[in-house]
């Protein structure tokens, strides 16, 4: 079984020490799902992570009714993944934004945008704009736990069409999963400019992907996403849903990229 991941700030905090010997104290919302929904008990393994790529590697010493104490092992910063992968998620209806960033996050996008298209049907306005939002970041750090991330998935705010457009300019390639593209998703080729991150001289860029809505891109849409760059791309031979495709074009390009 996999060692469980919570959250926690100190995960990140720097000691003199890399090999550990320091006590954290994992309390509040993270402390409750250890102690008692997760049930670890003392002698366990859990890793910390502050969910920016610092990691505490611990053993539980001793568990209250929503609390533990752990004592840390050692401690190591994991290097963010190059290139990022930027999904851009119309607005799905119901539940199902909430499915599309869970199966994204474990997959490992890493940044994921809600796109207020033009043919979404959900909309997202004034408080329940603020709650949705909330929910879909809750999802992303739950998932990103579930899935052993010590990187935490950024969820955006909402993104108006003219965001998602400056986004693709800036981008070292930009796909518009369009269901009358003519080229294959898994035909584009690989730009030369994907840089690893590693050499302080890089500059890496995103790889971004679009996923309409339910009701699909408009053509005034698809234009203005031409215009600053993208490449409209056919995800497969069959339609999939809003909630599905985005999940399916991170399998291809995490894969052509190199990161699977």
């Amino acid at each position: 079984m996999s060692v469980p991941v919570f959250l926690s700030e100190a995960a990140g905090r720097a000691t003199g020490d890399a090999t550990g010997g320091d006590r954290i104290v994992l309390d509040g919302p993270e402390g409750r799902h250890a102690a008692a929904v997760r049930r670890m008990r003392p002698g366990e393994r859990i890793d910390l992570t502050d969910g920016a790529g610092r990691v505490a590697e611990c053993v539980v010493l001793d568990v209250g009714r929503d609390r533990l104490t752990a004592e840390v092992l050692r401690r190591f910063e994991v290097e963010p993944p190059r290139p990022r992968l930027v999904v851009v998620q119309g607005l799905p209806k119901g539940d199902r934004g909430e499915l599309a960033v869970e199966m994204m996050t474990e997959a490992g996008v890493d940044v994921i945008v809600p796109w207020a298209a033009a043919r979404c049907v959900t909309q997202w306005k004034g408080d329940r704009a603020a709650k949705a939002l909330g929910r879909w970041r809750g999802t992303a750090r739950e998932a990103a736990k579930q899935s052993r991330r010590f990187h935490l998935p950024v969820v955006t705010d909402q993104a108006t069409t003219a965001r998602v457009a400056e986004l693709i300019v800036s981008s070292a390639l930009a796909v518009v999963l369009h269901e009358e593209a003519a080229e294959p998703l898994s035909g584009l080729a690989m730009p030369a400019d994907l840089g690893d991150g590693h050499d302080p001289r890089d500059d890496p860029r995103d790889i971004v992907v679009v996923v309409g809505p339910e009701g699909g891109i408009t053509d005034e849409e698809i234009a203005a996403f031409r215009a600053a760059g993208a490449v409209p791309a056919l995800l497969g031979p069959t339609v999939l849903r809003t909630s599905t495709a985005g999940i399916a074009a991170a399998a291809v390009l995490l894969t052509r990229c190199g990161r699977w």
